[in-house]
């Protein structure tokens, strides 16, 4: 079958890199994609949000699975157009997509549906919030309502700097309608995980566990960003700790969604606070994570598009099995990334060996016969390994053919494990 991936960045590339892999598939469309990924998919020219375009597209070419990658394209309603014409979809549609799109829809659902969570207030009134905080005083998390990008979280260091961050989203206008309702929320304490599901039908079935690296700096320090890195598994698809994060979490709230007339069909993505009380959950995306996508695609041995293109068409699931490999990601970024990434300088393209060492591309563009830096997150680098030391050792000296001036990369990404 003819296979098409909506979206451009690392996530994207690792679902088109996968789906070639199929036995299933005589064809990989991305579109938009990127210059990086021409050598696993056909690029198409149209935008990832722009619903009618992708959906003539796909009745024009004979699409017959289409996956979506970004929150952008869920937001924007790509899953409707495609499902009012009876095209077969991988992703939600809008109104389910608000798991990700809203963050207050999000913590109503949570406290509705008792998934463990963090208490948190919503203010559209910078007056009020700042009087919130004052009341309830640090350590606090103040988010972003809509979609940021992954950088509309903050987490103060001072009640000053508290007080800025409510001015910038709600007086500022820092993230647009984004930032016109803001989340103050407790700060959880404990390790942050990152689970994936599978979720059509009301059935959900998890992928390994993994770990992402927020902060843009070693020793998790700096401002968020998207993901500077991530490992996995932290915890195998079957072991107890990702079956008690399903029932308590992640069923819930599909089960839920179902219930409140908007029934999930896609990835679903939970960010978990292990606690001293058990998971807590501190965010749900409506996709796979990025750049969790590109850590845990590589570990999974069951065919991709089957088990996708079967829960589509009702047909019994084959059996998911999991590498007993390591994997480590690791992103080179452009300098000044988050807040000014610059951009547009040339880049190192090594050709790694496709299994266990791999390049996702992200923040790239043609220029003449090269690669030159175009966004904020560049790449991501993958090393997989049978013990996690090989594999990091592997991630870090393929690290120093990538890195070239204008770019940086944390260098201790996975370092909790060693500790484990």
């Amino acid at each position: 079958m003819k296979v098409l991936i909506v979206g451009k960045g690392g996530r994207e590339h690792a679902l088109a890199w996968k789906s070639r892999k199929s036995s299933l598939v005589s064809e990989v469309f991305v579109a938009p994609g990127n210059a990086g990924m021409k050598n696993d998919a056909t690029l198409v020219g149209i935008s990832e949000t722009d619903p009618i375009a992708l959906a003539d597209f796909a009745e024009r070419e004979g699409i017959e699975l289409t996956i979506i990658g970004p929150e952008a394209s869920l937001v924007a309603g790509v899953a409707d157009e495609f499902k009012k014409r009876n095209l077969l979809v991988w992703g939600p549609d809008k109104a389910a997509a608000q798991i990700e799109g809203s963050k207050d829809f999000s913590k109503q659902m949570m406290v509705k549906y008792n998934a463990p969570t963090a208490h948190s207030e919503s203010f559209t009134v910078s007056q009020k919030a700042k009087d919130y905080i004052k009341e309830i005083g640090l350590p606090i998390v103040i988010k972003a309502d809509g979609l940021a990008a992954g950088k509309g979280v903050v987490i103060p260091e001072t009640m000053e700097e508290a007080f800025a961050t409510v001015d910038d989203m709600l007086e500022g206008n820092k993230f647009g309608e984004a930032g016109a309702c803001i989340l103050v929320e407790e700060m959880l304490v404990g390790e942050e995980f990152s689970l994936m599901c599978f979720v059509h039908q009301g059935v959900v079935i998890p992928m390994v566990m993994a770990q992402d690296h927020k902060r843009a700096y070693d020793n998790d320090e700096g401002p968020n960003t998207g993901g500077m890195g991530a490992y996995a598994p932290i915890f195998d698809a079957q072991s107890e700790e990702v079956q008690t994060a399903v029932t308590t979490i992640m069923q819930p709230i599909v089960d839920g969604l179902t219930q409140e007339g908007m029934p999930y069909t896609g990835f679903l993505y939970g960010g978990l606070f292990l606690t001293k009380d058990g998971f807590k959950v501190i965010e749900f995306n409506a996709r796979f994570g990025d750049p969790e996508a590109q850590i845990i695609l590589p570990l999974l041995e069951t065919d991709f598009i089957e088990i996708i293109y079967n829960f589509l068409t009702n047909k019994a699931l084959p059996v998911i099995k999991w590498s007993k490999k390591f994997a480590i990601g690791v992103v080179l970024a452009s300098e000044g990334y988050p807040d000014s990434p610059q951009t547009g300088y040339p880049l190192n393209t090594p050709t790694f060996n496709d299994e266990d060492e791999l390049i996702f591309y992200a923040g790239v563009k043609d220029q003449g016969n090269s690669l030159v830096s175009d966004g904020g997150r560049i790449l991501l680098n993958v090393a997989i390994a049978d013990d996690f030391k090989t594999a990091y050792d592997k991630a870090y000296a393929n690290m120093k053919q990538l890195a070239v001036p204008h770019t940086f990369f944390r260098s201790d990404i996975g370092h909790k494990q060693f500790n484990r």
